[in-house]
């Protein structure tokens, strides 16, 4: 159960297919460093959607059966691997069909291939295929999740990033969720949101913000130190993570362990400032999660008071959305009953 704000989709951009360019993003060995490459890709790539449009199920029988032979080479194999990917990019239609047709059980194989091209388009074409929700169940059976895991970690930064993506969709369905966390993803998601690109960033507090729905995965992402890398994307506002590195703190901090993380790494002073600072929706979350840990103890209660949190939240609590008065005025309530109780 996630935390009860008016509405975190805005916080979450979605994990898409192919974000970065098909054929040019940093890092990837798809991408060929030259004009003439990108073009020669866009210019298949327009040829076989238009070969697809009226025989997409014999092109892809096709493409499966090359992806699927021993006797294919790696270049055969790279190149029917990348067709699947694309035909799945757009078209719910085609993604349904690849399933359908077998492909799924290749794919996932190709996750785990030492080929960097092989293992990126294969992690690739798993999350497009996944975009349809009724995939997802037929994906994870057919054992996609630990190679996704091992992509995860040792992965070229897109199939990484891509990787993360495609655990996010699997992570919807609550079977997953708990597979994925049991299976080791978390560690791996909490070292992509410390050091990945911001792509890699975003995409990891997305999945990370997903998986922390369970009590189990909530207690192995503080384990594996996800409160610093959050406070720290919290307090530096450069890359555009506030918002999301909110949601995943107040997330892990609904456990003890979460909360006692929180505080023990100078959470404090850093929810005070983006009560002060932030957004109107920075702020709220932000009073939330001090509300959970005022609620905790009236040391923590006389740790967010000497930070100055009183004038901020009394100016919160004039002005900006109804839930965030609320928010403010429920927070400034526990402080001054916190301190009468002390006093007395």
């Amino acid at each position: 159960m996630g935390p009860s704000f008016s509405d975190t989709s805005g916080a979450f951009s979605e994990c898409n297919s192919d974000r970065s360019g098909e054929f040019s993003s940093p890092g990837s060995p798809i991408s060929g460093g030259s004009d003439s490459a990108g073009g020669s890709a866009a210019a298949l790539h327009r040829l076989l959607i238009s070969c697809a449009a009226d025989n997409s199920d014999e092109v892809i029988n096709a493409l499966i059966a090359d992806l699927d032979s021993s006797s294919a080479s790696i270049d055969q194999q790279r190149r029917a691997a990348m067709e699947l990917r694309l035909l799945a990019k757009h078209n719910p239609d085609n993604r349904l069909k690849i399933v359908r047709a077998g492909a799924v059980g290749p794919l996932v194989s190709l996750i785990s291939h030492p080929d960097p091209l092989l293992q990126e388009n294969g992690v690739t074409a798993i999350l497009n295929l996944s975009l349809c929700d009724e995939n997802k169940d037929l994906i994870a059976a057919s054992g996609a999740i630990r190679p996704l895991i091992h992509a995860l970690r040792v992965g070229t930064p897109a199939a990484r990033e891509n990787a993360a993506c495609a655990l996010l969709r699997l992570s919807q369905i609550e079977e997953h969720k708990v597979t994925i966390g049991r299976y080791g993803a978390i560690p791996h998601l909490v070292n992509l949101l410390q050091t990945g690109t911001p792509r890699g960033k975003k995409d990891a507090s997305t999945a990370l913000y997903s998986l922390c729905s369970t009590k189990e995965n909530k207690i192995r992402a503080v384990k594996a130190g996800i409160v610093r890398p959050l406070l720290d994307l919290m307090a530096d506002s450069e890359y555009g993570m506030v918002d999301k590195a909110a949601y995943v703190l107040h997330a892990v901090v609904g456990v003890p362990e979460g909360l006692t993380a929180a505080v023990r790494e100078d959470g404090i002073p850093v929810l005070v400032e983006v009560v002060e600072i932030g957004t109107p929706r920075q702020k709220e979350i932000a009073a939330s999660t001090l509300i959970l840990i005022c609620e905790e103890s009236t040391h923590y209660c006389s740790m967010v008071v000497r930070e100055g949190a009183i004038p901020p939240l009394v100016a919160m609590s004039q002005s900006g959305s109804s839930r965030a008065k609320q928010k403010a005025e429920a927070l400034i309530d526990l402080l001054r009953q916190q301190r009468v109780g002390c006093s007395g």
